[in-house]
């Protein structure tokens, strides 16, 4: 009876992948012309046989690529991978995804908010493993790349969750001026050069600060450094000493457009504990202190704004420490701190050590 079971279980699945398959292949012969701001572009395909591509791929990219397969979660060269610029498909060189739109989703692959262009993703339905996904595709080549869901950050809500294997990337520097520019707005219409803004923010030891930063959807870049002081060009060892006034903090460039400076602040509050005064955890001195520096009174306002909502709500538990202060100079960290937790190897768990700094 138990094997009879299984015989229907592998039929049932043979059954679901064939009819997976076919929906999909019908869906390949239609026309690749898809909406992009309102007009219609023509997406030249590239076709290859098995062997052509067998030949050009690697035998995991063509497992994944060409056979529809998935990488092991936690396992893709590009999961914590934050420098800037553009990732292409391996199979057609396209342009697929940029920089700009990748978050940490936690699901152990590859996360995008949105695609570098519309006109260069194709959209299947995908029946197999018994449920309904939507499968995501190159559109010039139609390589697997992954899929996409409804659960992911503001503001598109999108979740592209893809296979590393299935991109290449390429620095910012290393991409020609129009693609680099599209890539500062790959969700936006927009064909101005991205307007940035600056924060700074104190919330405990800098390193896990900034790596919680630096991958929220709109911001451009952070660097770790000492402000609030009186003490010229501060090292690490002095702030150390809780004698400088100084704080660790991390100074951020964002782009307005996708990411506002409340929603900044939101970030901020989520991260650490804002009712700790003049300490962050076991890291304990004003150097570790939770604290705001404007740059206008606009930021002033925002954060004003947003701690009396915190205390309003009475979601703290506790009164709120931190500090409102006017922006003053920010002395950049030593280079080892900058961006610490990419230069640091993981566990075999895929989870980074301790959040706090070491003297």
């Amino acid at each position: 009876m138990k094997k009879k079971a299984i015989y229907i279980v592998m039929i049932l699945a043979f059954l679901t992948g064939c009819i997976s398959q076919k929906t999909i292949s019908k869906q390949e012969s239609l026309s690749t012309e898809q909406p992009n701001n309102g007009e219609k572009t023509m997406i030249k395909k590239v076709e290859k046989t098995n062997n052509e591509w067998k030949k050009m791929l690697t035998p995991e990219q063509y497992r994944i690529m060409r056979k529809r397969g998935t990488e092991k979660s936690f396992s893709g060269q590009y999961n914590d991978h934050y420098e800037k610029g553009i990732y292409y498909c391996p199979g057609c060189d396209t342009p697929l995804f940029s920089s700009e739109t990748k978050y940490d989703h936690g699901s152990g692959w590859l996360s995008f908010t949105a695609p570098f262009d519309e006109n260069h993703i194709e959209y299947l339905e995908d029946n197999s493993l018994f449920r309904r996904r939507t499968e995501v595709r190159c559109a010039v080549c139609g390589a697997h790349l992954g899929h996409v869901f409804d659960d992911g950050p503001g503001p598109t809500h999108k979740h592209y969750c893809i296979n590393s294997v299935s991109l290449d990337f390429k620095r910012a520097e290393s991409q020609p001026e129009s693609e680099s520019n599209h890539s500062e707005k790959s969700d936006k219409s927009a064909k101005k050069k991205v307007k940035t803004e600056n924060a700074i923010f104190a919330a405990g030891c800098f390193w896990g600060i900034e790596d919680k930063f630096r991958k929220t959807p709109g911001v451009i870049s952070t660097e770790v450094g000492y402000t609030g002081g009186h003490i010229k060009n501060p090292t690490y060892k002095q702030v150390c000493t809780d004698k400088t006034g100084h704080a660790e903090a991390v100074k951020i460039t964002f782009d307005p457009i996708l990411i506002s400076y409340e929603e900044l602040l939101k970030v901020f509050f989520s991260i650490h504990d804002s009712t700790q005064l003049n300490r962050q955890g076991p890291d304990i001195g004003r150097q570790y202190r939770s604290a705001i520096f404007y740059y206008n009174d606009e930021q002033k306002m925002a954060a004003e704004k947003i701690i009396k909502e915190l205390e309003s709500s009475g979601r703290p538990g506790k009164s709120i420490a931190t500090e409102i202060v006017s922006a003053s100079k920010f002395n950049k960290a030593e280079e080892y701190h900058q961006q610490h937790y990419e230069k640091l190897k993981k566990d075999s768990n895929g989870q980074y050590g301790t959040d706090s700094c070491l003297i």
